[in-house]
């Protein structure tokens, strides 16, 4: 994939931060502009490292804006997202549920990325293959759930998905080269899936790195037919 400008939302979690690190490497001619809350500090010269307040419309257009100024975007990936913080845990059951829970994954896991890809998706390139891609996660799918539970991080993964697909397939009519999809990580070693581990079969507690590596090689090997689906870390679709 030829990448000239590339932008990653949300570095200073584990795995955005393995994105930026293995897309500097593999893009070292690139300008990798990285968003997030605090400015994050990088090793390669190839990275600007800004800080974004993401509750701010203005500020995300602002910085879009900014970033595309000498060229559009070739890749760009979102990795914000949130299971768990010290707002939310995931719900175990129907007596757990809570109007200002649902609120914050909605809020952090479908209107975040949502407003991102709003001034993100019209400044894709339009001369070469272009990719945008959001960080999803498997249960968000509605024909795979069979364990039931965190009732608002299904809803609001699964919501996530449908604007990817919605939003796919309105910028094929103005970007027909234009690739939108949802990524599924896999469970990563990281803060967010801490307090769940202990259920994860062997040898699927991927590395931040590992992941990121897998995550890009499934991205660029991807064409426009696919837009609007969601990919697991080993390149297989996820049915809605």
């Amino acid at each position: 994939m030829q990448a000239n400008n590339i932008a990653v939302f949300g570095c200073s979690g584990s795995l955005g931060n393995a994105f930026v690190r293995y897309l500097a490497v593999q893009y070292p001619k690139a300008v990798i502009h990285t968003f997030s809350r605090t400015q994050q500090e990088f090793e390669s010269t190839n990275v600007l490292s800004h800080s974004l307040d993401f509750q701010d419309e203005g500020a995300i257009e602002q910085a879009v804006i900014t970033a595309t100024v000498e060229q559009q975007f070739d890749l760009v990936i979102v990795a914000t997202g949130m299971l768990h913080d010290e707002i939310v845990t995931p719900e175990k059951s129907l007596k757990q549920l809570s109007t200002n829970v649902f609120r914050h994954y909605y809020d952090v896991d479908t209107i975040l990325p949502a407003m991102i890809a709003k001034y993100c998706l019209p400044r894709l390139n339009r001369d070469n293959q272009a990719l945008f891609a959001v960080l999803s996660a498997r249960v968000g799918s509605i024909s795979d759930n069979q364990l039931g539970g965190w009732y608002g991080y299904r809803m609001a993964k699964a919501a996530l998905n449908m604007f990817i697909k919605t939003a796919a397939i309105e910028i094929k009519r103005s970007n027909k080269q234009a690739v939108v999809v949802g990524l599924h990580p896999g469970t990563v070693n990281s803060p967010l899936s801490a307090p769940f581990q202990r259920h994860v079969p062997e040898g699927k507690l991927f590395s931040p790195d590992y992941a990121a590596q897998q995550l890009v090689s499934v991205l660029t090997q991807l064409s426009p037919k696919q837009s609007g689906a969601c990919f697991a870390y080993d390149g297989q679709e996820i049915a809605p």
